[in-house]
């Protein structure tokens, strides 16, 4: 009998996690959030766009209108929409019941309760929400509520069936639509693969990115049934990749992938921050993309809940090789702020830790310490952010995210802790959006305009940033997590101009750090740097 033989899944497969058609991002995955952007976001930009596609299409090309509730799909697509829009309504009416009890306790509780027992409420709790939410007082005696999460993953709000993964090639960084307001049409030469996320088939066929099996081994663990297997069987080669040679030199080797995702190794040990790989591609822009990562990752951290910093398309295809997961802890309850490692939990990762402010844990020998989180998120009330200290030997890094320095005192105090940082890693996406581009979903009551745009999720600029080069007398500066790289695009839809204020703000930065004799330099494509003892 002649074995079958084995193959290797493709390194330009391109795959889109999706949920009820639409790209599974951070704010639609949790029930807790999902509901309200359903209701507020996805079926308002589909009645919008089926009202007008004109109005879109032209909207779409317009560079004023980028990362706007646009639906940027050809005409040609209409029917799908309008299924689409006619599918969501039908599924959409215990989310709307929910969301309809969440405006109405949020109207008691804002109107009616002036201090007294709460006890007295509870009767009051539309019957929907009864037995997840709490009741309490603030210190200042307003009167709110929290949902008890993880019940609602029993509910109607978390729909395992909805969750499925479109495969397709890779076809340029610029062809994927921004993922808040288009929805994923599968075509002739994509596979939608109608399994739940945590379904550990999936690692079978990302771990044949590396490791080959047999085309029957796989169809038959993922159990579905496979439209399209012609062109499914087109996205596995029996060419083997290029094997990574593993890193076990003590010199510490940081690998930069693009936007927030750094790789930090040495002595074989391994460390990825906020992951977002690239898929291989000629575009001329030099990238790491998978194949450039170890066969197994001891330990990914995540800075901060938003889009660009835990991406699930990423996650879920390096599943199988992670040891380990650490995201921050969080509110526990509150809309805005849903829990990242219950989230993963359910997603199949099966080892996932929380930190807090000034905790440390170790990684061979990388001593990790998390550290507060100042500013970006529109000053909510979020605690799922936290910058990441390394230590290795006598070398230090700060991985401070989109941190906004607007000198509170808090690095003072870190200072005096852990003392001064080598090398820093800082965002300077220094405009940011207003508190609706993300947010504006869940609020009962929408900001004014005016506050809206004075609330948004910035970075740091040159002055605030300097002020912690020279605070933590680092020797080198890397500017990251700008957002620049075109793959970046369809997550983030911005495109800069030498004239944006992040790139003047940042080359400002650079400059100065040049001119006292600090290494600085804004991280764009790919950058690799070793650390000497």
């Amino acid at each position: 009998m002649v074995s079958e033989k084995r193959h290797y899944l493709r390194q330009d497969v391109q795959v889109d996690p999706l949920i009820n058609n639409w790209y599974a991002w951070i704010q639609i995955i949790p029930p807790i959030s999902s509901v309200f952007n359903i209701l507020h976001r996805q079926l308002k930009v589909m009645k919008s766009y089926l009202k007008s596609p004109d109005l879109h299409e032209k909207a779409i090309k317009n560079p004023a209108f980028k990362g706007g509730s646009f639906l940027n799909i050809d005409k040609s697509k209409r029917g799908f929409i309008e299924e689409l829009l006619e599918k969501t309504r039908e599924k959409s009416a215990y989310q709307k019941k929910f969301v309809e009890a969440v405006r109405t306790l949020d109207k008691l509780l804002l109107e009616d309760v002036k201090g007294y027992t709460l006890q007295e409420i509870y009767p009051e709790i539309p019957d929907i929400l009864r037995g997840y939410v709490e009741l309490y007082y603030d210190r200042h005696h307003r009167a709110d509520f929290r949902f008890y999460e993880h019940l609602l993953y029993d509910t109607p709000l978390y729909d395992e069936t909805e969750q499925s993964i479109l495969l397709q090639l890779f076809q340029g960084d610029t062809q994927r639509p921004f993922v808040f307001s288009t929805p994923r049409i599968p075509g002739k030469n994509s596979v939608e693969l109608k399994v739940k996320f945590n379904h550990k088939a999936l690692d079978l066929l990302f771990e044949m990115k590396s490791s080959p099996k047999s085309l029957s081994e796989v169809k038959t663990a993922l159990g579905c049934k496979i439209e399209n297997e012609e062109v499914f069987n087109s996205f596995f080669t029996l060419e083997e990749p290029e094997k990574r040679a593993e890193y076990l030199n003590s010199s510490p080797r940081i690998r930069y992938f693009g936007h927030a995702c750094v790789l930090v190794e040495t002595a074989g040990k391994s460390v990825l921050i906020d992951p977002f790989i690239p898929y291989e591609s000629n575009s001329g822009i030099p990238r790491f993309s998978y194949k450039d990562l170890p066969d197994f990752i001891d330990c990914v951290l995540i800075t901060h809940g938003h889009h660009d910093h835990i991406l699930l398309e990423t996650l879920l295809q390096l599943r199988h090789k992670i040891g380990k997961v650490v995201v921050p802890s969080n509110l526990n309850g509150e809309i805005q702020d849903p829990s990242l490692s219950l989230m993963l939990a359910k997603l199949g990762f099966s080892k996932v830790q929380k930190i807090d402010d000034l905790e440390s844990f170790e990684v061979g020998p990388i001593e990790i310490t998390g550290i507060p989180f100042l500013g970006e998120h529109h000053d909510l009330h979020v605690f799922t952010k936290i910058c990441y200290h390394l230590r290795i030997g006598d070398r230090t890094i700060l991985f401070a995210a989109d941190s906004c320095n607007f000198g509170h005192g808090i690095y003072d105090r870190i200072k005096s802790k852990l003392g001064k940082i080598d090398l820093l890693f800082v965002g300077m996406e220094c405009d940011g959006a207003p508190v609706s581009w993300v947010y504006g979903p869940i609020f009962t009551i929408k900001p004014e305009r005016d506050a809206d745009r004075s609330r948004r999720g910035r970075g740091s600029n040159c002055d605030e940033t300097l002020a912690m080069v020279e605070l933590f007398e680092c020797s080198a500066v890397y500017v990251y997590a700008m957002g620049a790289e075109p793959w970046v695009q369809y997550i983030l839809d911005v495109e800069y101009t030498d004239n944006s204020n992040p790139i003047v703000e940042s080359n400002k930065l650079v400059s100065k750090c040049l001119e006292n004799n600090i290494h600085s330099e804004r991280l764009f494509g790919k950058s690799e740097i070793i650390l000497s003892s």
